[in-house]
């Protein structure tokens, strides 16, 4: 069936879906300097509740699954899950957003199972900085990941890189020189409030405006066509392999084109990333309803999706879930 559209007429065909609030990393924007309590293993969704969740989703017009989580490559199994949603009718792309720390380990085995790409999240070229960022990742791990997901045909690959003033944005143009050389996507994502974390500052954001600004300085940037699968504005440098993107939540943001719902790992459904309206499907789920009653607050979910995120007006932003918890 078609799609459906919420009360703004954005078609919804897209579920992120965090398998874990666990991660095998520390980003300094993503986790609070006090750490997590994380979820006990009960009280996240299982593989076949999610698959479940999906199949619903699927007669609704959900056509796109993203996996993410936490870090999803630390939960066992994850083929599985992959191989039994690509089974799902319906459903037509299925990507993952990692750290890259166990890519190059589990990539052979997510692309026989079904996975369509990846996106992995690179804030720093330099190996002592991507550390001090990561809080102890392994930039050469990453980029072995990275190498092998391209020759499996899990692309296009995205980089997603947070420019932070005076933490990593000299290294913008580094990014953007990638693309002269590889087939990547390198995307720019405005630093933004993650929630419950203290790192996050007005200061230390760099606009997307800037940052296309100091791109262009090295050559000429065009805009250029592609599936709206996003939203990033996508460019590239005459001749380049790689392809350029821009996505900008802070200065202006994309809710007009939003075509996504995220799940948590445990169960809350989210009509949007910066709103703290949540609806329960694991309780549902866990009270044996029927596929009928998760279609209904499927369905609830889009209908009170808000026209726009109002994060900036918020005084409470720090009492926000982190990104770890809500999904990446």
């Amino acid at each position: 069936m078609d799609a459906i559209r919420d009360t703004y007429d954005r078609v919804i065909d897209y579920l992120r879906i965090s398998i874990t609030d666990r991660c095998n990393l520390r980003c300094v924007y993503c986790m609070p300097s006090q750490g997590v309590r994380h979820l006990r293993h009960a009280g996240i969704l299982s593989y076949e509740e999610i698959i479940r969740i999906v199949r619903v989703a699927a007669l609704l017009g959900v056509r796109k699954v993203r996996i993410t989580g936490g870090e999803p490559l630390i939960r066992r199994n994850l083929g599985y899950l992959i191989a039994d949603l690509r089974s799902i009718p319906g459903i037509e792309d299925i990507s993952l957003t990692t750290n890259g720390q166990l890519l190059d380990k589990y990539a052979d085995e997510l692309a026989a199972a079904g996975l369509t790409r990846v996106n992995v999240s690179v804030d720093s070229l330099q190996n002592d900085r991507y550390a001090e960022i990561t809080r102890g990742g392994s930039l050469p791990v990453v980029f072995a990941g990275i190498q092998r997901a391209t020759l499996l045909g899990l692309t296009p690959v995205k980089i997603n890189m947070v420019p932070m003033r005076g933490i990593n944005d000299d290294e913008i143009e580094a990014f953007a020189r990638l693309t002269l050389e590889t087939r990547y996507d390198v995307r720019f994502i405005e630093f933004m409030p993650a929630g419950a974390n203290d790192f996050w500052t007005a200061d230390r954001v760099v606009s997307t405006q800037e940052i296309m600004e100091r791109v262009g300085r090295i050559a000429p940037i065009d805009p250029i066509k592609r599936r709206k699968d996003g939203p990033a504005r996508y460019y590239s440098f005459a001749g380049a392999p790689g392809v350029l993107g821009f996505i900008s939540p802070i200065s202006h943001h994309f809710c007009g084109s939003c075509n996504r719902l995220r799940l948590t790992s445990d169960g809350k459904l989210r009509p949007c990333l910066f709103s703290e309206t949540e609806i329960d499907l694991k309780s549902a789920m866990r009270r044996h309803v029927p596929d009928e009653e998760i279609a209904r607050l499927l369905r609830l979910a889009v209908e009170v999706k808000p026209q726009a995120h109002s994060f900036a007006d918020r005084p409470d932003a720090d009492k926000r879930r982190p990104m770890s918890a809500i999904g990446g």
